[in-house]
C-alpha cells in the first residue's frame, strides 16, 4: 500500500490578543477626526514631528525593569550590536529624546504635535489594547503656568471642534499640591508615592472605598485578582482620604468671589465661606511645594477667566492625579460627562479620553541643564468610540470605486481605457479583475465594495457606442419598494444609458448627488 502524502497543516488565522484590525469605514472616520484635531493644534502654532516606533530602551527611562531582558511593560528586542530597543510606550519619551538630540537647532520653546501608535506589553482586556493610537501636543522650554493653561484651552477647543460642546470638562490639578499632601501624610518613599498616586488615580473607577483598599494592603477585584496596595497605615489613609473628599466635594465655579458650588455635604472642619484657593491654602498649603502648586493653579485660573473658559469647560479639581511618575507640576485630563451603557447594562459616565501635564525632568535625563516641558495626549481610539456614541462620526462605509464590469474577456483593453479616463478625471475606478464572467457575481462584488455605480458594455452597447450605467445606490432605494421580481427586471431601477464619450460627465453627475 502506498502512503498518501499528508496535506500540510493549515495555520489558524488568529488576531493576536490586544490588537485589532480596522475597516475602511473606521479608517476614514478616524482620519476625519484627526484632521479636525490637527487644525486646532496648527491654529495654536504647533508643528508636526514624527519619531520612530522603536527607541533605545534606556531612552524610555522609567520603563526599564531590573531584569536581564527589559520586557516588563514594553515590547523589546536586542539589536545586532547587543543594544536593547523597545517599541515606544507613549509619544512623550521619544519627544524628549528628539529635543535633546537636536537641542542646538530647534527653536525654544519648541512647539510640536505627533500622532501614531504606541505599544504596551500588558495583559489585554475589554477596551484595553496592546497597540493603540495617540495624538499629542507639547511645548518644551517654557516654564511658566501660561504654557500649561494654553494646553488646557487647546484641549477644550479640540473637544468643541469635534462637536462635544457641553459634554466634556477639562479638569486641572497640580502635582506639587499632591506632593505636599503626601509629605504631610509621611509618604516619603518614591516607590510608595507612585503607588499612592496610581491608587488615587483610580478614584473614578473604584470609588473612595476602593481607593482606600489600594492605599492599604490591597484590593481584590471581581475575578479574584489581587492588586497589592501602598501599605499605608490607618492614620495616613485618613489624611489622604480627607484630601480625596475635599477634591470630590469642592467643584470650583469661577466667579468674582471664587466661591465653591457645593453638591454634597462638605468634609468635616471645612469653612464654607472660604474661596476655593483660600480653602486649598488653609487645608493643604502647609509645605512650600504645595503653596507653589496653589499659586500656579491660581495663575492658570486667571488666564482661563481672561480667555472666557468657564468651569463648564475647564475646572480646577484637586482629585485629578494622573498616574505617571514623571509629572512635576500642573496635571490635566479631558473627562466626557455624558452617560453611556456599559457591558453590564449599567449607566456610567464615559470618563477620560486624554490628559497630560508638566514633566520638567524628562528631557533633563539627556542633558545636565533643566529643561521645562508640558503637553497632553489624546487617546484616539477611546475618543473615536465616544464620538460614535454621540453620533458625531459617520456610521456608514465610505463609497467604494466605480467598477467597470468585464462582459467580454477579449475586450479588456477597452474596459481598461474607460477606467483610465475615470481615474484621470479624479474618480476612483477599477476594472473587475475576478475570474467570474457571471454578471450577477460581478454586481455582487461591486455591492461588497460599496461601489456607487457600475459601467456595463456588452457587444450590443459597443456596436451602438453607448454604455449602461447602473446607479447601485438609487437601485437599492428603488428596489426596496418593488416586491415583484418580474417588475424589478422590467424596470431595472437606477440604470440608464449614455454615450461612450459621456461616461466621465455622467459619473461625476451621479457622484455629486451622494457627496
Amino acid at each position: 500500500m502506498t502512503n498518501k502524502p499528508q496535506k500540510p497543516k493549515l495555520i489558524a488565522p488568529r488576531l493576536p490578543r490586544g490588537f485589532e484590525d480596522r475597516t475602511p469605514g473606521e479608517i476614514a472616520a478616524v482620519g476625519t477626526m484627526i484632521d479636525k484635531i490637527r487644525k486646532v493644534y496648527e491654529r495654536y502654532g504647533f508643528d508636526p514631528v514624527e519619531t520612530p516606533l522603536f527607541e533605545y530602551t534606556e531612552a524610555l527611562g522609567k520603563f526599564l525593569p531590573d531584569t536581564d531582558r527589559p520586557n516588563a511593560g514594553v515590547f523589546s528586542l536586542q539589536d545586532d550590536d547587543e543594544q536593547w530597543m523597545s517599541l515606544r510606550y507613549d509619544l512623550t519619551a521619544p519627544l524628549a529624546r528628539h529635543f535633546a538630540e537636536n537641542f542646538e537647532t530647534l527653536p525654544k520653546p519648541y512647539r510640536s504635535y505627533r500622532q501614531g501608535y504606541v505599544f504596551r506589553n500588558e495583559r489585554p482586556g475589554p477596551g484595553r489594547f496592546r497597540q493603540f493610537m495617540q495624538f499629542d501636543a507639547d511645548t518644551v522650554g517654557a516654564s511658566d503656568p501660561e504654557a500649561d493653561a494654553e494646553m488646557c484651552m487647546m484641549m477644550a477647543d479640540v473637544m468643541d471642534a469635534l462637536g462635544l460642546q457641553g459634554k466634556y470638562v477639562v479638569r486641572v490639578n497640580n502635582r506639587k499640591v499632591l506632593d505636599g499632601v503626601l509629605d504631610a501624610a509621611g509618604v516619603t518613599s518614591e516607590e510608595q508615592k507612585l503607588t499612592v498616586l496610581r491608587a488615587i488615580d483610580k478614584l473614578d473607577k473604584f470609588g473612595p472605598e476602593g481607593v482606600k483598599l489600594l492605599l492599604g494592603a490591597g484590593r481584590k477585584d471581581e475575578s479574584g485578582d489581587f492588586t497589592k496596595g501602598a501599605g499605608l497605615g490607618d492614620e495616613q489613609i485618613g489624611e489622604l482620604g480627607r484630601f480625596i473628599e475635599f477634591g470630590r466635594w469642592f467643584a470650583f465655579t469661577a466667579g468674582s468671589d471664587g466661591k465653591s458650588s457645593q453638591s454634597a455635604q462638605s468634609p468635616g472642619g471645612l469653612d464654607e465661606d472660604l474661596t476655593f484657593f483660600e480653602a486649598m491654602r488653609e487645608n493643604f498649603g502647609q509645605s512650600a511645594p504645595a503653596t507653589q502648586g496653589i499659586v500656579e493653579l491660581e495663575a492658570m485660573q486667571t488666564l482661563f477667566d481672561a480667555a472666557g473658559y468657564g468651569p463648564d469647560k475647564i475646572k480646577i479639581d484637586p482629585s485629578v492625579v494622573r498616574g505617571l511618575e514623571y509629572y512635576t507640576g500642573p496635571v490635566f485630563e479631558i473627562e466626557l460627562t455624558f452617560p453611556v451603557t456599559n457591558e453590564k447594562g449599567q449607566q456610567v459616565v464615559f470618563g477620560s479620553v486624554g490628559g497630560g501635564g508638566r514633566y520638567d525632568g524628562l528631557v533633563s535625563r539627556f542633558r545636565r541643564e533643566p529643561v521645562p516641558a508640558t503637553g497632553f495626549s489624546i487617546g484616539v481610539s477611546r475618543l473615536f468610540n465616544a464620538l460614535k456614541l454621540t453620533g458625531n462620526v459617520p456610521t456608514t462605509e465610505p463609497l467604494g470605486p466605480v467598477v467597470v464590469l468585464v462582459m467580454d474577456k477579449d475586450q479588456t483593453a477597452g474596459y481598461q481605457k474607460m477606467v483610465s479616463e475615470l481615474r484621470s478625471a479624479g474618480i476612483r475606478a477599477e476594472m473587475f479583475l475576478g475570474n467570474s464572467k457571471n454578471f450577477g457575481k460581478q454586481i455582487a462584488y461591486a455591492d461588497k465594495r460599496n461601489s456607487p455605480a457600475v459601467i456595463i458594455e456588452g457587444t450590443q452597447e459597443r456596436e451602438q457606442n453607448i454604455v449602461q450605467i447602473k446607479d447601485l445606490i438609487a437601485g437599492k432605494q428603488a428596489a426596496a419598494a418593488i416586491s415583484d421580481n418580474a417588475e424589478w427586471k422590467a424596470t431595472r431601477p437606477g440604470q440608464f444609458e449614455c454615450g461612450r464619450t459621456e461616461i466621465v460627465a455622467k459619473i461625476k453627475e451621479l457622484l455629486a448627488a451622494y457627496q
